[in-house]
């Protein structure tokens, strides 16, 4: 992990490649970390900043006691798998001759935290807009808790026709319901049960809401009847987008509340009439040489899902298992050591490095290419109880959602409740050329056609009759063909099936 302090060194330090950005004033908790993951299952460069940005402080407000555990910080970025923390200083980003400010529209700063923190969101736009011009992220990530600030961002972006897309992440919640926010730390015992009133306000409307109930008036009026040992400084239901007052939902309405719980201010927001769903994930199968990892992995790259690499998880297994010295031929010791492990992948930014892998918080991508871990990986991979605990950490990085995995039984066994289930296939004569113009390409020895399609033909006869994992089309997938399409032309044929069979529906 790199640290870039000034403007000069993150410029130098930045890749060439898509870069996703999470924006920070430190204090990182969950909720943070939980940006952080979205964002490195989606770009191959991440960069986190911590800036405690004096900007979106008022006079009055906590700028001197905000808390700024910087060395722990560092320590949890590098958990996470962060390529570079910029770090800057007040004086760096805003140099004495500092003199341009980015003033959003007034309908949605002088409202709701607006009224109290006058600048607060002046300060905002003006920060963030510096720092994505510095960074150039494709995709920047904040979370819903700062529901106006989300509101503020998406016109400031969209007004200054900023080349960065805004991804909306979920409210992060201790296990009591209280949201994540650095200014916990300030509650004492007492101030923390109190604070729960706020997220049981919404679940009050909430329910309300479930049973039908959309006027706005009921709505507070039941959030409002919890919020009894806490000082609120509002209590609303608005326009997610534009934050105008509601007087009933008609589609969807934001109710955010703001309180005093002794003297640490608190916010929350919950949306009603919206419906939070994860991405979906999609399951592409096929026989060998039917191009399914090349375009699974530009359909990921194309969405912003991560793609599940199966090679890379039993690669990562080896790599452990020859680490700790554990008998590859013991399949009970690599299927608790597997069990065990915590794999993470991302996308790689290098051409021979398409998937950057994790294992317990270590960066490993180059050591799973070791000559000494491919000369094992198949002894690993032919024991069932590996391939067990993967498919387990696969489901599991499925229920997150925004997962595309390819393979012989992935809509059929891995995750037979994929929205999209594709099986890519094409023609033996097809494939055979395929691998001829591989083999050309790598300078190796040329077989006769006829040798190559029936090679292909016995893998697919072995493939489709295997014990363990065969090739099966699910009853609900979409079969493709390829032949006489480029790899480009598949993509596109794969993209508008996600639009028409899963986005549009």
């Amino acid at each position: 992990m790199q640290i870039a302090q000034t403007i000069a060194e993150l410029q130098t330090f930045q890749a060439n490649s898509e870069i996703g950005l999470v924006m920070t004033m430190g204090a990182l908790h969950a909720g943070h970390r939980s940006l952080i993951a979205r964002a490195r299952r989606s770009h191959p460069f991440v960069v986190v900043s911590i800036f405690v940005n004096p900007k979106q402080f008022a006079p009055h407000e906590d700028l001197s006691r905000y808390p700024r555990p910087l060395e722990r910080d560092l320590a949890l970025c590098e958990q996470e798998g962060v390529d570079l923390v910029f770090v800057p200083t007040v004086a760096e980003l805003y140099p004495p001759d500092f003199g341009t400010v980015v003033v959003p529209p007034p309908a949605l700063t002088e409202t709701l935290c607006g009224l109290s923190r006058p600048g607060h969101f002046t300060g905002v736009a003006t920060v963030v807009t510096k720092v994505i011009g510095l960074v150039r992220p494709e995709r920047a990530y904040f979370g819903q808790k700062d529901a106006q600030q989300v509101a503020v961002l998406r016109r400031v972006i969209t007004d200054l026709s900023l080349r960065c897309q805004l991804v909306i992440c979920p409210i992060v919640r201790d296990q009591d319901g209280l949201a994540l926010s650095s200014r916990n730390v300030y509650l004492s015992e007492q101030e923390r049960k109190n604070a729960l009133q706020l997220p049981c306000a919404l679940e009050e409307a909430q329910t309300l809401f479930r049973k039908g109930i959309t006027d706005a008036g009921t709505l507070l009026s039941a959030a409002s009847s919890c919020l009894s040992d806490v000082e609120p400084e509002y209590l609303a239901l608005v326009d997610p987008d534009t934050l105008q007052p509601l007087k009933k939902i008609t589609q969807a309405g934001l109710l955010a509340v703001v309180a005093r719980v002794g003297t640490t201010r608190l916010i929350d927001n919950l949306v009603l009439g919206q419906t939070q769903t994860h991405p979906p994930v999609i399951a592409i199968d096929g026989p060998a040489g039917a191009g399914k990892s090349t375009v699974a992995r530009k359909l990921a790259r194309h969405l912003s899902f991560l793609y599940l690499d199966t090679g890379a998880m039993y690669r990562a297994v080896t790599w452990k298992a020859l680490q700790l010295g554990i008998d590859l031929t013991d399949g009970e010791a690599l299927s608790a050591l597997t069990r065990n492990l915590q794999i993470r992948l991302a996308p790689g930014y290098q051409k021979a490095f398409a998937t950057r892998v994790w294992v317990d918080g270590e960066e490993i991508t180059r050591a799973v290419r070791e000559r000494s871990v491919s000369a094992s990986v198949s002894a690993v991979s032919a024991h069932l109880g590996v391939r067990t605990e993967l498919v387990s950490q696969q489901r599991a990085l499925g229920c997150e959602g925004g997962v595309i995995m390819d393979g012989r039984d992935i809509g059929t066994h891995v995750f037979p409740d994929a929205a999209l289930k594709i099986y890519l296939t094409a023609s033996v004569q097809i494939r055979a050329e395929r691998r001829l113009e591989d083999l050309k390409a790598q300078n190796l020895p040329l077989p006769e056609m006829a040798e190559l399609e029936a090679d292909i033909q016995e893998r697919d006869w072995k493939d489709s009759t295997r014990e363990h994992a065969p090739l099966r089309k699910a009853s609900d997938a979409i079969e493709v063909i390829t032949d006489g399409r480029s790899i480009e032309e598949t993509l596109k044929v794969l993209i508008d099936l996600y639009h028409e069979k899963v986005r549009n529906a």
